[in-house]
């Protein structure tokens, strides 16, 4: 039978790490991607498609699923697990993230932060252990701690008050997932670093995350507009304020080169909208960098999305079809596109992986840089 939790490094290059996280509802390779299931699907894709990108874990979304179809709707129907017909691991936020992108619908206080629903305007409140609940009623198997995120620009004063809270926050979440017993003896728990770009706080924060004790820990608070150099910057210190023998999650990111930059610099799992909101527009990941199929460029091209791509749509699909559903508004171009992104991610970190197994990693990181980036 496996572990609740546990996380085992195969290999390091450089800061580079793979390794495997052990579950009950089964192993998450890493580096790991997740797509995100924000409301209990993940967009235009069937479950088992999903897994048949290579996906070993997924993302729901606590805020979203709190509002519609709610928590104790989910729980009494007998799970997020059961309810969308995925069965190996499954991740939620805490909802802390629109503590901050629904700003003008909140009220921020020591106790948490009251809502006003974006579906129909009702109240209401979300705190530390009500997060923790929701989570519990969803049978989340990774539990993020409950946290604010503030935006990178605002002054330092408030910054720190911010994480200060999240570490009091952080403790309360604690105390919450512990509190469900049977929950939590087959779940694990993630404490979110924050501190924006600051690397004292940073520090101040990691020290308090692990004073508490998690099962891994995420570096929150990133991929808000700063930009990708000063996300880099924050990654060239933040992932060593945390342990070393547990997995580090950031959270909300990101492109390709987003991904392999985190990775070189010690990150071990991630979870992105992009590949699935780009695929509903149009645009596509490949190795040779990101294409617009509503281009007219593609319009009678009959090669595929990308060579070196194994998936069903490059196997089965000229761009030109592509182009066309794009441009004509058919929900089959969403889905195709789709799958095709979140196989190129998935492909993505099994080359990671396998790099970093070989010990390789610089190398490959520079050649996917050098095609990935030319146009």
């Amino acid at each position: 039978m496996s572990p609740r939790f546990s996380f085992t490094l195969h290999a390091t290059d450089g800061k580079a790490r793979t390794g495997t996280i052990a579950m009950l509802r089964g192993e998450i390779r890493t580096p790991a991607f997740m797509p995100v299931g924000t409301a209990a699907t993940v967009k235009a894709m069937k479950p088992e498609a999903v897994r048949a990108t290579g996906a070993d874990i997924i993302l729901g979304n606590t805020y979203h699923l709190m509002l519609r179809p709610g928590a104790e709707r989910v729980a009494r129907l007998g799970g997020l697990h059961k309810f969308m017909n995925w069965q190996r691991p499954i991740l939620t936020d805490s909802g802390g993230y629109q503590v901050m992108s629904l700003s003008d619908l909140r009220k921020l206080t020591e106790e948490g932060v009251e809502f006003r629903s974006h579906l129909d305007g009702s109240k209401h409140m979300l705190t530390p252990e009500r997060s923790m609940e929701i989570q519990r009623l969803l049978g989340s198997d990774i539990v993020m701690a409950f946290d604010e995120c503030p935006r990178a620009d605002r002054p330092r004063d408030e910054i720190a008050a911010s994480m200060e809270m999240s570490m009091r926050w952080a403790k309360r979440s604690r105390q919450g997932f512990d509190a469900g017993e049977e929950h939590a003896s087959r779940a694990a728990l993630f404490g979110i670093q924050q501190g924006a770009l600051d690397e004292h706080l940073r520090r101040v924060s990691a020290e308090k995350l692990i004073d508490i004790g998690f099962d891994g820990y995420a570096v929150g608070g990133l991929a808000v507009g700063e930009g990708q150099k000063a996300m880099f910057g924050v990654l060239d210190y933040a992932p060593g304020q945390l342990p070393e023998n547990a997995p580090r999650y950031l959270m909300g990111v990101g492109k390709p080169d987003d991904l392999v930059g985190a990775v070189e610099r010690g990150i071990d799992m991630f979870d992105c909208v992009l590949p699935t909101r780009s695929g509903r527009n149009g645009q596509a990941f490949t190795w040779e960098g990101p294409l617009n199929l509503r281009n007219a460029r593609h319009a009678e091209d009959t090669g595929p999305l990308d060579e070196r791509c194994t998936c069903p749509t490059c196997a089965t699909y000229s761009r030109a079809y592509l182009h066309h559903l794009h441009k004509s508004g058919e929900i089959l171009g969403a889905v195709l596109v789709t799958e095709h992104n979140l196989a190129f991610y998935q492909q993505l970190m099994q080359a990671m992986r396998v790099a970093i197994g070989e010990g390789r990693f610089a190398a490959f990181a520079s050649d996917f840089r050098r095609d990935y980036c030319k146009t």
